[in-house]
């Protein structure tokens, strides 16, 4: 999955997976640069070709990072995927309600 060189990017969530921080159809900035554990982070795994994520970075593995939704009722993460390859931290949701996360 190819992310694009922007360094700062403006992504539509979509899903439960990371509800109560985010809802769907929120609008957040995310930002290319290193996670720490906590950071809300956009994702990509090599089984599922083709799909972003947003997820929240747990711990950083040999492979990549172990990232969980904050909903796990409603999110597909690294408890079934394996670890992650994290391409940006979200740093800010614009709407509906504007702050920093």
């Amino acid at each position: 999955m190819v992310m694009g060189r922007l360094p700062v990017r403006r992504v539509l969530i979509k899903g439960p997976s990371m509800s109560p921080a985010l809802q769907d159809r929120d609008v957040v900035v995310a930002v290319a640069r290193k996670p720490k554990p906590g950071d809300v982070v956009l994702v990509t795994w090599d089984d599922r070709p083709g799909q972003i994520s947003v997820k929240r970075a747990k711990e950083p593995s040999d492979d990549g990072w172990h990232v969980e939704g904050d909903n796990p009722f409603a999110s597909t993460d690294s408890r079934t995927l394996g670890p992650a390859r994290v391409h940006a931290v979200v740093m800010f949701r614009l709407w509906p309600r504007p702050r920093r996360l």
